[in-house]
């Protein structure tokens, strides 16, 4: 047996988006070992910098306040945690820290992940405590939602839009979630009423191009003639939750439709029927449990 590195597991990639104010951030951690990332995920939730923390399949995802916080780390109940994040531009720096094995996460496990533009370590490994700065791009969310690409006959709009966002995934605009949003079911629906929101984390300036291949790969492989896209480039999408209500409650119109999102500025980039169902799946984002429930 041969280990080139045996006290290492790199985190396949680590991404952060920043609200408009640079007063919030979410760090998404894309882990290669789903164990030692849920004993991460159980120790860093106790960051004071830390408002929010839970998993989405096998990325851990952070909520965190801008600025520094410093740790009382303790074996065993909180061996480890996120001290800072500071957003410098379009970087945003993250520090890490832990003891024993927690440190050698906070530092060269996270040093080799994608996505990272440098980083400063200390040492780590056995009892000492460790720290660790990874810098990243500043990154926006950017929400896809789609409905009504299939016919009675042959497809179905969750398979679609999730080959269309692998192919378009690239490291400057990171594919990240996709969530299954239940609609109530109305007369013409296909079978199951359902539609689709994707996740992106995108770097500057790579938003407009993303956007577009994934329409020239709706218009491409839709069978249907009402097939809707939209688009929202903010941090969340509380402001169409109560739209997104209505629409799983009941029959809504086009008129409504087009109104909240012009309210919301959620861009519709195809513009037929399913646009209804698309703009509702918005806030449900990275939501999946709840999501699929009427």
């Amino acid at each position: 047996m041969y280990l080139p590195d045996p006290y290492n597991i790199y985190y396949k990639g680590i991404y952060a988006v920043a609200d408009r104010k640079n007063e919030r951030v979410e760090i998404m951690e894309h882990s290669n070992c789903y164990g030692g990332s849920a004993w991460a995920l159980y120790h860093y939730s106790r960051s004071p910098i830390v408002t929010k923390a839970r998993a989405v399949g096998d990325i851990m995802r952070y909520l965190t306040k801008t600025g520094k916080m410093p740790l009382d780390l303790r074996s065993s109940v909180a061996a480890a945690g996120i001290e800072s994040v500071i957003v410098n531009g379009n970087e945003i720096e993250i520090t890490y820290s832990g003891l024993g094995g927690g440190g050698v996460g906070a530092t060269t496990c996270r040093a080799g992940a994608s996505g990272i533009i440098s980083c400063s370590l200390s040492e780590s490994g056995g009892g000492k405590r460790a720290t660790g700065t990874v810098v990243v791009p500043r990154r926006e969310r950017v929400l896809v939602g789609i409905d009504n690409t299939d016919s009675k006959e042959v497809g179905a709009t969750w398979t679609l839009a999730h080959n269309i966002a692998d192919a378009v995934d690239t490291l400057e605009h990171r594919y990240i979630s996709h969530t299954l949003v239940q609609l109530f079911p109305v007369p013409d629906k296909t079978q199951n009423c359902v539609a689709t929101v994707l996740e992106f984390a995108c770097v500057d300036g790579s938003k407009d191009e993303m956007l577009g291949s994934i329409k020239d790969g709706l218009l491409e492989y839709s069978v249907s003639d009402e097939t809707g896209m939209v688009a929202l480039s903010d941090f969340d999408a509380a402001s169409l939750m109560e739209y997104s209500r209505i629409c799983r409650n009941r029959m809504i119109t086009m008129e409504l439709t087009r109104e909240t999102a012009e309210k919301c500025g959620v861009d519709i980039i195809i513009d037929g029927k399913g646009i209804i169902g698309a703009l509702a799946a918005l806030p449900w984002f990275s939501r999946n449990s709840e999501s699929v429930v009427l």
